[in-house]
């Protein structure tokens, strides 16, 4: 089988496991002026107090310090836009944590592309090394980086989790995808506390301030929320899907099929007061196997309390 015929049986079967996009880029160093920007934003602290985000730059920059051997990245996409969502009214939850965590849901699928495929040597990841998620998924051909700093995939919009499989073979290389937010700035305007905004006055580029975004404050935050941004909650008690919402990509959106991904008849039941007597107890029976335990019962809770009462 040549690089033309497995590249096309990698789709296939990515296409099979239920990913809604793959594509392939070339395991390389990442551009110089990526590397610069991502820098200046660690260097002003957008990232808040992820330190993660500033460990292993030599791997993050150069993947294939990550495997010996690597010479092809292999990105998809699996859609989350929710099948069923959480009555109107009572408090919400970002789209992406209503169903198990989506970390072991790509990963697995991607065990399994790999192994189908007959690989033995490949590593997997979905948001859990030092990879640059968003760029290889450019690089590979799926979409663009959007002014929200999603990725964006024509016609399906941006409500997809990304994972990548390295393997050691050469392959057919998609080519990336040129900007199509135009002259839209949604996201920007419908941020509620700024957390996105234009570079300059004569900017097309926006800035991600994470200290300043609600998704951060309620999942990473472990300490208080600053009370000019949890008075901008609104209902949601876990992330933030604003720049989401807003960006007209999303109208394309269908409703995932994904098993592992739709939310339980109980979490679909949930009313106010329910959560705002939610016990550690409900909240392990509630959120066990779901990314929501990122933020612990007691970050909940603290979010519960700042947006409910």
């Amino acid at each position: 089988m040549n690089k033309t015929q497995l590249s096309l049986k990698i789709k296939a079967e990515a296409k099979n496991l239920g990913f809604f996009a793959c594509g392939i880029a070339k395991a390389d160093a990442v551009d110089q002026n990526v590397v610069t920007l991502y820098k200046k934003w660690i260097g002003e602290g957008g990232h808040a107090t992820m330190a993660y985000l500033e460990n292993y730059p030599d791997k993050r920059f150069d993947p294939r310090l990550l495997m010996d051997g690597l010479k092809s990245i292999v990105s998809v996409a699996l859609n989350y836009a929710p099948a069923n969502t959480l009555p109107e009214g009572e408090p919400q939850f970002a789209a992406y944590a209503l169903g198990k965590d989506y970390h072991d849901v790509v990963k697995n699928k991607l065990r399994q592309l790999a192994e189908t495929l007959g690989f033995d040597e490949y590593r997997a990841f979905c948001d859990s090394a030092p990879v640059l998620e968003r760029y290889w998924a450019v690089k590979a051909g799926l979409g663009w980086t959007g002014r929200n700093h999603q990725l964006i995939i024509p016609h399906a919009g941006s409500m997809f989790f990304l994972g990548e499989l390295f393997l050691p073979v050469d392959l057919e290389y998609d080519e990336p995808m040129p900007s199509r937010c135009g002259k839209c700035h949604a996201c920007v305007d419908a941020c509620p506390t700024h957390a996105l905004s234009f570079v300059d006055s004569a900017s097309v580029t926006t800035k991600f301030d994470a200290r300043s975004c609600l998704s951060y404050q309620t999942i990473e935050n472990r300490g208080d929320i600053p009370t000019d941004l949890s008075e901008k909650m609104g209902d949601t008690i876990y992330g933030c899907d604003r720049c989401q919402t807003a960006c007209p990509w999303n109208r394309f959106s269908q409703p995932n099929d994904t098993p592992e991904l739709q939310p339980t008849d109980e979490l679909l039941h949930m009313k106010r007061e329910d959560w705002l007597s939610l016990t550690e107890d409900d909240y392990r029976r509630l959120f066990k196997g779901s990314a929501v335990k990122r933020a612990k019962y007691s970050g909940l809770m603290r979010n519960i309390h700042e947006a409910l009462e």
